[in-house]
Formats: C-alpha cells, structure tokens, sequence
C-alpha cells in the first residue's frame, strides 16, 4: 500500500505547489520571500509543481503502480498548477499595472478551458504518444515567460494580453495535433521538431530571459503545425 501510494503522495506535491503559487499570485508584484515578488514566487512554484507532475509519472511506471485514481489526481492537480496558478498570476500583475481595467478578468478563461483540455485528454485514446490542443503545462510555461515581460515592460496594452488569454484558451482545446518531447529514436530525421524546439528553447531564453519561455510555447505552436504538414498519415 504504501508503494502505491508513493506517487499518488509526489502528485499531492504537484497540487500544494499549485495552490502555493495561487496564495504568491495574489502579492502580484510586491516583494514576498528572498526579495523575489508575488509573480516571481508563484513562477517558482510553478517550476516545482513541474517538476513533481514529471516525478509522479515516473515513480508510478518505476514501482508499476499506475492507477486510476492517481490519474484523476494528476489532471485535478494539473489544473491547479497550470491553469489556476498563472491565470491568477497575470491577472494579478494586470490588476497592478491597470487597476481600472477590466480586461484582466479575461484571466478566468484560462482554468475554464484547462479543465475542458484534461476532461477530453483524459478520454481521448489518441492522445497517447502525441497531443491535440496545448497541453496545459506548455499554458503554464507561456504565462510565466509573459507575466514577466509584462511586469517589467509596461508598453504592453492589456488589450494585446486578453487576446493572448482567449488565443491560449482556444488552443487547448482545438484540434490541432501537437508532438510530444518524448524521444522513440535518437534520429534527427524522426525527432527533428523535438530537437529544434530544445535548440530553440535555449538560445529564446539565453537571449531573452523568462520572456524567452513564452516565445518557446510560440515556437512550439509554429514548429507543430509544420509537423503535421510534413507528416504523412502513415508516417507516426
């Protein structure tokens, strides 16, 4: 029992993480621990829910105690840390800079159209070497990089980051496939997108900081689309 418990226990962590980051999201951009603001806080906590969301599927296949219930689990946890958390992380910073605006509560589409992307991944038997829509860590991860471009570059209309907000709910539940990182070879010819998306996702966020992880959820958007146009149907 206590083996098969030990994910279920690691994807707890995932979701104490996400409701963390929900609590930081709320200082917005006022300073909280180790002199790093509410956004930056809840960015981190994000980054650690992350890491327990890749740590819980692991032990599971390790210990061979893969369970339904852990993967309800999973995708409730999922939607706290990667679609609660940075919706409330943006519409806070939004708040800050544009207090009179309404336009930050767009932020609420986000976990809507999170917990719509998990109820259908978690029916649709195709979605088991690729995806179809955005998976909701990759929504995370633009939020992070463009929550921080927006809090430290104040040029950015609101009504620019509401768009984004409706264009990154419509893409998670599109019908767009989306390949996986997941490596079956080490051959370029078959992994080319997964390469260029890493090589990419070094040199945006070298040269662009934490802005750089929203242009690597573009990239990742961009490089799919060409992936389903190059791939035939008898190819994987």
């Amino acid at each position: 029992m206590i083996k098969n418990n030990i994910p279920n226990a690691i994807t707890s962590l995932n979701c104490l993480c996400g409701t963390l980051a929900i609590i930081a999201a709320f200082h917005g951009v006022d300073d909280t621990l180790w002199g790093l603001s509410g956004y930056q806080m809840a960015a981190l906590l994000i980054a650690l829910a992350a890491v327990a969301d890749f740590l819980d599927g692991l032990s599971a296949r390790l210990l061979h105690a893969v369970s339904g219930i852990g993967k309800e689990l999973d995708s409730l946890s999922d939607l706290v840390s990667f679609g609660l958390a940075p919706a409330m992380m943006i519409l806070n910073v939004m708040r800050a800079a544009q207090p009179d605006s309404p336009l930050c509560y767009a932020a609420v589409l986000l976990p809507v159209f999170g917990a719509l992307r998990l109820a259908r991944f978690n029916i649709d038997t195709r979605q088991t070497t690729s995806f179809i829509g955005l998976p909701i860590p990759a929504n995370a991860i633009f939020w992070i990089g463009l929550t921080d471009y927006y809090a430290t570059h104040h040029t950015l209309s609101p009504w620019i980051v509401a768009a984004l907000i409706v264009l990154m709910s419509w893409l998670m539940v599109c019908n767009l496939p989306m390949f996986s990182l997941k490596l079956h070879s080490l051959s370029p010819r078959d992994n080319w997108a997964q390469y260029a998306l890493i090589i990419g996702a070094v040199v945006l966020v070298v040269l662009l900081g934490l802005p750089g992880l929203a242009a690597t959820i573009a990239l990742y958007v961009i490089l799919s689309v060409i992936h389903t146009t190059t791939t035939t149907p008898n190819e994987p």
